[in-house]
């Protein structure tokens, strides 16, 4: 596994080690070790599934208590994923960072907890797994507007408007929303 540091050095690109041939191919996509040797003290306690169609923009979303890190991975299609930084005594606070993950490439992304987490899907249809170190708590559930100028997130969009929640319609600016500490 090749862990690779993004602009924001907490949000890591794990590159796995993929073995192939005409039968298909095979990877390692999780091993506590590679977590251990990073100094990231992670415990995954509940993996989560989503299924979107294109044009399907889903976050930015984050729990302002019980923070969730997530280790992200498309398993079919291909998304832009993105995190931001909420933890206010930050360097990087405000800042974010986006990848492309798809089912070729097979990249995930670590997004430590105290980030907000979304996605937009690039192809027709995307499923996306990821595991999470916190379950989930509805009570404590946020979300930051999505194309927020302050933010400065370039969402590959294909001309046509994406398609949100209605909790993401009402999503928060920066400037108004609950940030960590």
């Amino acid at each position: 596994m090749e862990i690779i540091k993004t602009a924001i050095p907490d949000v890591l690109i794990f590159k796995p080690k993929v073995w192939g041939d005409a039968r298909g191919y095979f990877y390692e996509s999780f091993r506590q070790q590679w977590f251990d040797d990073a100094g990231i003290d992670a415990t995954f306690v509940q993996d989560n599934q989503s299924s979107s169609q294109k044009n399907v923009l889903r976050g930015l979303h984050y729990q302002i208590q019980k923070p969730q890190g997530k280790l992200v991975r498309v398993i079919a299609g291909e998304v832009f994923d993105v995190a931001v930084d909420l933890r206010k005594s930050s360097p990087t606070f405000g800042q974010s960072v986006g990848v492309h993950l798809s089912d070729t490439n097979k990249l995930m992304l670590w997004i430590p907890p105290g980030f907000a987490h979304g996605f937009s899907v690039i192809s027709e249809h995307a499923e996306l797994y990821y595991k999470c170190t916190e379950y989930y708590a509805p009570e404590y559930d946020r979300s930051l507007l999505w194309n927020d100028p302050a933010l400065k997130v370039e969402w590959p969009l294909s001309g046509a408007e994406p398609v949100l929640s209605a909790k993401d319609k009402a999503a928060r600016h920066l400037n108004d929303a609950e940030v960590f500490a």
